[in-house]
């Protein structure tokens, strides 16, 4: 809605990273653009960064949500490039690139060339013990195997036993893809999680050969700065809360409402619920086409909203103006961090890698364990040692609800089985995320398109975003907002 002689007003619901840069990325193309905005962001947190929360103790850096992010993801590089964070980014321990899968309660040593669990290079895939010779046989039997012809969704879970075999999909990848989803693979839609593999399998008849080529073009890429050739993974020196302090900087011309919820979104009775051009008002601060009401009393006109709250959450706001039944099919799962320093004197171990994952065949309470200290050198004083074990995934949450002493408990036992540790930490760190992982159920892609129709005929000026779209990673929720931004000034 264009108010004649004022800014139009966006209302952001939600203070995360999908807030954060759909904010960013609005007042830097309003600027280039010559457009003037005025910019509202609304959460119930008493600060930003939602997940990302970086706790600075006694020298250790400690990450309480996510810790890093995918080097080859652009989107993240470029946010932190045009914030002038390119000196603060940091990648992973080069002595400490080898990752270990636990199988019988035995940890073994992740094959070399092994992407997202799909081997690409086969001597080493042949030698590992993690699997038996027909498992590896029925993997290697996807270079023949014929192609799907029909290009439907399917599970992922599905689609990887169908091209490498139930072992593969069992004991290398469900464990390492449930670092990224926390899902059940036979419940989480191929075309939506990792579509590049039904593109491989297409394009080379083989999900072998298909990573094989993946991996080779990746890295042949460029324009990537030079850190971020270094490894993997990537974060902050300070900790992935420096991204979000310089996006808090950057929008310090944006409004505030923080410590405060949403608890009505309503249609102005004066606003159109047709998708064109909106009657104009002249009246200083005139209606907008909504009105986001907050639990503080307050009410915000809007021109435009951009919802960035969890699917759940959303529904439950926009419900009462359209259908959002495709909200309600996005599930989601509860984790935990568990993380412990150690004085390296009373410790008795030495690390020579990144950490392990765990399969849920072995029954832990852990679903995986990064040395953490060994994989950021920065993390941790010299003398000191601190892990972070990962809890929870689909269909296993119940560890996650434990009361602090009875999970602290249950992860050191996890830890001395698989370890041998029986060091008492200095100091433990428990931070519960419950309902945090969107789970992205077959035909999400389609449920999603069908949802944005739906609102630009329905509700025009909304605009919904975030990790329950279309990807969980810091990379791809920036890429979202920024597309948010692009569309709603468009």
């Amino acid at each position: 809605m264009r108010r004649i002689g004022n800014p139009d007003r966006i209302v952001i619901i939600g203070g995360g990273i999908s807030g954060l840069s759909s904010a960013f990325y609005l007042q830097r193309e309003a600027e280039r653009q010559g457009k003037e905005i005025a910019i509202t962001i609304v959460d119930g947190a008493p600060a930003f960064g939602g997940k990302i929360n970086t706790l600075q103790h006694n020298g250790f850096v400690i990450e309480k949500g996510p810790d890093s992010f995918l080097a080859r993801k652009q989107a993240i590089i470029d946010l932190a490039l045009e914030l002038g964070l390119e000196d603060e980014l940091t990648t992973t321990n080069p002595g400490a690139k080898k990752t270990y899968i636990l199988h019988e309660r035995k940890l073994y040593p992740m094959p070399p060339g092994l992407v997202l669990g799909i081997p690409t290079e086969i001597g080493p895939f042949v030698k590992t013990g993690l699997l038996s010779w027909g498992g590896k046989l029925r993997a290697l039997l996807d270079l023949a195997l014929p192609v799907r012809k029909d290009n439907s969704d399917e599970s992922l879970g599905g689609f990887l036993e169908r091209r490498v075999g139930n072992q593969v999909m069992r004991r290398i990848a469900e464990p390492l893809l449930a670092g990224i989803y926390a899902g059940d693979l036979k419940k989480l839609s191929l075309q939506a999680t990792f579509p590049q593999f039904a593109a491989a399998e297409r394009k080379h008849g083989s999900l072998i050969r298909g990573m094989m080529h993946n991996r080779k073009a990746s890295a042949s890429a460029g324009a990537l700065p030079a850190v971020a050739k270094g490894g993997t993974f990537l974060t902050f020196k300070g900790g992935l809360s420096t991204l979000v302090k310089a996006l808090d900087e950057a929008l310090s011309k944006a409004q505030r409402r923080l410590g405060t919820k949403v608890t009505e979104i309503r249609r102005n009775a004066d606003s159109s619920a047709e998708a064109g051009s909106m009657r104009e008002v002249s009246a200083e601060g005139g209606a907008g086409r909504y009105e986001v009401v907050l639990d503080s009393g307050e009410r915000l006109q809007a021109d435009r909203i951009v919802m960035t709250a969890p699917a759940y959450d959303a529904a439950d706001l926009l419900e009462p103006l359209t259908d959002c039944s495709e909200l309600r099919t996005v599930n989601y799962v509860s984790v935990a961090n568990v993380v412990m320093a150690f004085d390296k004197s009373t410790f008795g171990l030495d690390f020579d890698g990144s950490g392990f994952v765990v399969p849920r065949s072995e029954g832990l309470h852990i679903t995986a364990c990064t040395w953490t200290s060994n994989k950021w050198l920065h993390t941790s004083p010299d003398d000191k040692v601190l892990l972070r074990c990962y809890v929870g995934r689909s269909g296993a949450e119940e560890s996650v609800k434990l009361p602090d002493t009875e999970l602290i408990k249950a992860v050191r036992k996890d830890i001395e089985e698989t370890m041998g540790i029986k060091a008492v930490p200095m100091f433990t760190e428990i931070t519960r995320l419950p309902r945090s992982m969107p789970q992205y159920p077959l035909g999400h892609l389609t449920n999603m398109k069908q949802l944005r129709e739906r609102f630009e005929r329905e509700l025009p000026g909304v605009w919904i975003t975030g990790a329950a779209f279309d990807g969980v990673g810091l990379p791809d929720c920036i890429r979202q907002g920024k597309e948010a931004a692009q569309a709603i000034l468009k």
